[in-house]
């Protein structure tokens, strides 16, 4: 297990400014929303785990113990069960930490230069802020999926298909990790081994509660994503897609979203399939800045706190950039403005009731650099990075 810390040598050493100032707003984000009894998504995280334990369904509405209701799925209850035994406040602390230590130590390991590492930390400081000031899993979740490129990247398929099966049995969006296996040089052990983990996390579960129930809760966890996505068709504060932005800016909202849906997967399809460019560093880089995005700004539940995962891919396009030029930084431009700020105190509430939420203007930036990217690793001849 040695291997999975060796590089927390920042730890040892001098931590660099961005690294400190994006550590330093995650960390005073959670502390404000300690501070204010305002965490009422930790409450539902930990109820997760209680409800595996007690037996009780958790896909329901608990208005005594939280509002809105639950989306994650039985195996979270593991991942949320140190926290929820202790103090709500000192619980809800913790879990912003640790979100923010799991995201720091996936984008460290990350086989990019330093300087590009402290770019991306500095792009992504607000976004990752926003996260936590809504107490949200999406830190963790964006460091499972670059952990799983990660691992492939380094030839360790056993934990790259860890990371991808918890990502896929806490949220489902872990499932865009298993494009990695098109970097794998053993896909056998990669797709043996993801069995394995696959099989593992679904039993671990009744450990704390019984084979029964947790059977149960996966069938339940399955109609209750169905009905969220339905009830986010409706919601101005989710559904920030790409497919709204259009829709909205040029007045055909009987565009249907799987149109898009389709188009999108044709094109990581054909971009995946370019054999020639796989073992490419700065292609799957690409790629893997390509998944962040698309996971974020075709989902129907994609909501402002969400955006940390798009905006980690924006800033590693960003980085990744050999010959940058007027254009590039005006992209980044309009992403650190309209995609981090624009749901922040910066912009009027009227402006963000008016247009930045009904127009979904905080996808848009997101969208053009998933254009981009889209056009590069179709057409674009990759070359090894420098790292």
């Amino acid at each position: 297990m040695n291997f999975l810390f060796k590089d927390f040598q920042f730890f040892k050493r001098k931590i660099s400014v961005s690294v400190l100032l994006w550590l330093s707003l995650a960390i005073i984000a959670i502390i404000v929303e300690v501070a204010k009894n305002v965490f009422n998504n930790y409450l539902i995280y930990k109820g997760v785990f209680w409800h595996t334990v007690n037996q009780t369904n958790l896909f329901n509405l608990y208005p005594a113990e939280y509002f809105d209701c639950n989306h994650y799925g039985p195996f979270f209850s593991l991942i949320i069960a140190p926290f929820a035994l202790l103090p709500d406040k000192i619980g809800t602390l913790l879990w912003g930490i640790f979100n923010a230590l799991f995201l720091l130590f996936a984008i460290k390991k990350l086989p990019i230069e330093e300087k590009g590492k402290n770019i991306l930390f500095f792009i992504t400081a607000v976004e990752m802020m926003t996260s936590q000031h809504n107490v949200q899993f999406n830190p963790i979740l964006t460091g499972t999926i670059i952990l799983s490129y990660v691992f492939v990247h380094q030839k360790k398929e056993i934990w790259a298909t860890l990371f991808i099966a918890v990502g896929i049995m806490t949220k489902i969006y872990g499932v865009v990790g298993l494009a990695f296996f098109m970097f794998s040089e053993d896909k056998i052990k990669f797709i043996w081994t993801f069995i394995l983990w696959m099989i593992l996390l679904f039993i671990l579960p009744m450990l704390i509660s019984s084979p029964h129930f947790i059977i149960q809760s996966y069938q339940d966890w399955y109609h209750s994503l169905v009905e969220k996505n339905d009830s986010n068709q409706e919601s101005v504060m989710q559904g920030m897609t790409a497919m709204r932005f259009v829709k909205k800016v040029f007045s055909i909202p009987s565009l249907n979203d799987f149109i898009f849906i389709i188009g999108a997967g044709l094109i990581y399809l054909i971009s995946i399939l370019r054999i020639n460019q796989l073992k490419e560093i700065n292609f799957q880089i690409s790629y893997l800045a390509f998944l962040l995005i698309g996971l974020v700004i075709f989902s129907s539940s994609a909501e402002s706190p969400t955006f940390i995962i798009a905006m980690v891919g924006v800033a590693l396009w960003y980085v990744i950039q050999k010959d940058k030029n007027s254009r590039t930084y005006f992209i980044l431009a309009l992403a650190v403005i309209f995609t981090s700020l624009s749901t922040t105190d910066l912009f009027p509430k009227s402006v963000k009731v008016e247009y930045i939420r009904p127009y979904a203007i905080k996808a848009m930036p997101c969208f053009i650099v998933w254009l981009i990217l889209s056009y590069q690793l179709i057409f674009k001849k990759f070359n090894f990075l420098n790292h």
